[in-house]
């Protein structure tokens, strides 16, 4: 049985992240590096929303549309939901908000942490 990630995950990873907080917003948790967001736990915190570009969102949604879709009031956005009872575990959500943090940190942190948010194999 794999570890399937649940809202306490998200906020559990999502802190660990440098430079993150949780703030309240649109009622629901938000994740923010050096206040910028990267993460959503909307609705009934099943599915997360987190930074996509564009051009990938959609091709994730396509490709995997059980795990990925755009939310009809983020389309015009850069940001694509994620179902948590789709993901391969918690390093597949570990992945995922490391690379929406990334998208949203400032340069400093980037500098400090060039690593945090790439595959593996750059």
């Amino acid at each position: 049985m794999r570890d399937m990630p649940d809202a306490d995950a998200v906020r559990r990873i999502a802190l660990s992240l440098p430079d993150t907080a949780e703030k309240t917003a649109w009622s629901m948790p938000t994740f923010r590096v050096a206040g910028k967001m990267f993460a959503t736990l909307p609705e009934d915190e099943t599915s997360i929303a987190v930074r996509c570009p564009k051009e990938e969102r959609d091709e994730l949604a396509l490709a995997e549309p059980e795990k990925f879709w755009i939310a009809g009031h983020e389309a015009g956005f850069a940001w694509v939901r994620v179902r948590l009872a789709a993901l391969d575990g918690e390093g597949e959500l570990r992945d995922i908000l490391a690379d929406s943090w990334r998208q949203a940190a400032p340069p400093r942190l980037l500098e400090v942490h060039p690593r945090l948010g790439l595959p593996a194999d750059e």
